[in-house]
């Protein structure tokens, strides 16, 4: 039977909101199917606004797959904002797709991507308004299948009671291994209904169904263990890790968005995984191992992709870009393709170490010198090496100099505050690091036209990384300080004026802790804010940290026993049961090397160092260089 689309009811609401051309869709490249010729049907959402979701890379991969799958159609949905959540809950209209205006409620799955737990909340707003029951227990066979993914899933936790399914890592492969389940399990005339669908999904080992894990506590409210409730599901369950990317060259045809969006540019992942090393990056730590695209499919995807949306910037992506083993030629042929057209390059991701001024010259040929952007994280070299940056002070400096000396006057720099072992003087360090590059690119150009802008987060101890196990600062440390930094930079009559300082409070970072790191008991939090208004908490416009403080204090929970508290090294940690690839005992060691300033090399370049990734996950690090050129596009 034909689903009707909402757009009727809805059209009548859009004058009355702000920004309605984010909910109408028909987007350059968006894709609508014919309902009744697909057998499995998805809704694809990324839980925050159009403006942030639309570019989000995982999703459009995902959406792009799906709807080239025969008998499958899939489609998009993002988070209202709130004052078109109030008119559409008066004139009772339910939570819709942007392509066909569809109803969330009549599709088979409903895939959440969570880069960040902070969409948590705008999750419930969307099952609620579609009419999907909040708890996965009270779902019954004309609900769809609610999954999770992205980076955050990788400890659902949190959220399992809101949860049908989730699963880790790459989406490319589990997503087409997924609709051809539920194909099969309808086809036959759905026995056993949607318990049976979801035991089917848990049996692989690749999907995660949190209703068949039971979890037992200690009497002090730690973790005693999380085991299967049923015969035939994993005691573990696996990530996802796609390892051929020239076999998915996604997107092809990038969606193009109708409203402003945070990111205007077709994006191209140049590789994915990252082993620097980095403890504080979860990030890197999960999608190991190093997977690179080639230089020609590199060149194939931008040269599609550009004439497919006509985007005048290329990003290319990945956790540390400048590492690709052919960056050079890559740029090279990138530059020379495109010079002399209105099509620039962008690199967003540069690490001290791997930038040299011949690449960042590449990217700025056909497009505007701005700034360059580089993460020393730690303020001091101690903290460096805490944390495995390993950026000397004298890298920096060298670095930053030679960009001054070629025309560039800004320089940005992220710094983290709040990281394991550190003290004052780590972060008042920072000043002295961003004296010396103002003072270093004064001397080297002869111009006082020199800026740097420093960029401070608070640091939130992540799943599956070496600093699961420690203490996170509290806020007010953080605070502290933040505003003694932000003192010495003010006071500095010879180089404060020339330095900007951004920087957000520690207050948002205490809730990222407490649901990056929480168990199953925080499920009552997020609903208490959720009751309570709580949307778009990622936005500080929304957020409040009383709303969080007084849910949590409704539901009984102890923040500080989540976020202030050193784990101890047999404790049973609420993720444990779900398998990224890393060794449990080298994760801990890598813990203790950071507690003594102890750095750990890149496996690309040096032997392996048995994080466990490879012979667990059977992987292997794959890079090049391949020896090839990216040809002119067109005979001269």
């Amino acid at each position: 039977m034909p689903v009707e689309s909402l757009f009727p009811r809805l059209e009548a609401l859009l004058p009355r909101v702000q920004k309605p051309i984010q909910y109408v869709g028909g987007e350059l490249n968006s894709t609508v199917k014919d309902w009744d010729e697909a057998t499995v049907r998805w809704a694809l959402m990324y839980p925050d606004a159009y403006e942030v979701g639309l570019p989000n890379q995982g999703v459009q991969i995902l959406y792009e797959i799906l709807n080239e799958l025969p008998e499958t159609l899939a489609e998009r949905t993002y988070a209202v904002w709130p004052d078109l959540e109030a008119l559409m809950r008066a004139e009772g209209v339910p939570q819709f797709t942007v392509d066909a205006h569809r109803p969330v409620r009549a599709f088979d799955v409903l895939g959440l991507s969570f880069s960040t737990e902070l969409g948590y909340t705008n999750m419930l707003t969307a099952l609620d308004l579609a009419g999907i029951p909040l708890l996965a227990g009270d779902r019954g066979d004309d609900d769809p299948i609610v999954l999770a993914g992205g980076h955050a899933a990788f400890n659902p936790e949190p959220i399992a009671d809101f949860l049908d399914a989730a699963v880790l890592g790459d989406g490319e492969q589990i997503a087409i291994a997924i609709t051809e389940v539920v194909r099969e399990w309808k086809a036959e005339g759905s026995p056993g209904g949607r318990d049976e669908l979801l035991m089917r999904l848990a049996e692989s080992g690749g999907v995660y169904v949190p209703k068949f894990y039971d979890v037992e506590y200690h009497a002090d409210g730690r973790i005693r263990r999380v085991a299967p409730n049923r015969p035939g599901v994993p005691w573990r369950v696996h990530k996802h890790t796609v390892m051929d990317l020239d076999e998915w060259p996604y997107p092809k045809r990038p969606l193009v968005p109708l409203a402003e969006t945070v990111h205007e540019r077709f994006s191209v992942e140049i590789f994915r995984g990252c082993t620097r090393g980095c403890r504080f990056c979860q990030a890197g730590m999960i999608t190991r191992p190093v997977r690179e695209r080639s230089i020609t499919t590199i060149g194939d995807m931008v040269e599609a992709g550009v004439k497919a949306s006509g985007f005048n910037e290329v990003g290319l992506l990945s956790l540390s870009s400048a590492d690709h083993s052919e960056i050079g030629d890559i740029a090279k042929g990138l530059a020379d393709r495109y010079e002399g057209t209105n099509t620039s390059l962008s690199l967003p991701s540069t690490r001290v170490d791997a930038f040299n001024i011949d690449l960042a010259n590449e990217f700025s040929r056909n497009g505007r010198r701005s700034g360059l952007t580089f993460a020393p994280e730690g303020g001091s070299e101690r903290m460096r090496k805490v944390i495995n940056k390993m950026v000397t002070e004298e890298d920096l400096i060298r670095t930053v100099t030679t960009a001054y000396t070629q025309g560039w006057r800004q320089v940005k720099l992220y710094f983290m505050c709040g990281l394991p072992t550190e003290e004052d003087a780590d972060v008042l360090g920072i000043a002295d690091l961003a004296r010396k590059v103002i003072k270093a690119g004064r001397e080297a150009t002869g111009s006082r036209d020199i800026r740097c802008t420093v960029s401070i987060g608070g640091f939130v101890p992540k799943p599956h990384t070496p600093f699961q196990w420690a203490a996170q600062a509290d806020h007010e440390t953080v605070d502290r300080r933040l505003k003694a930094l932000k003192d010495t930079l003010r006071a500095d009559k010879e180089y404060g004026r020339a330095i900007g300082m951004r920087y957000h409070d520690g207050k948002p970072s205490t809730v990222e802790g407490l649901l990056s790191r929480g168990d199953r008991r925080v499920g009552a939090v997020i609903r208490a804010v959720w009751e309570d208004g709580g949307r778009f908490d990622g936005w500080s416009e929304h957020f409040s940290y009383q709303r969080w403080m007084n849910s949590a204090e409704k539901a009984g929970v102890d923040v500080d026993w989540y976020t202030t508290r050193e784990r101890e090294e047999n404790e049973v940690l609420p993720w444990d049961h779900l398998d990224a690839g890393l060794d449990r005992e080298w994760l801990w060691q890598d813990w203790q090397d950071a507690i003594n300033d102890v750095e750990v090399e890149d496996c690309r370049w040096t032997p392996c160092y048995d994080c466990g990734v490879c012979p667990t996950m059977g992987t292997e690090i794959q890079i090049g260089p391949t020896g090839k050129k990216l040809l002119p596009l067109t005979v001269v």
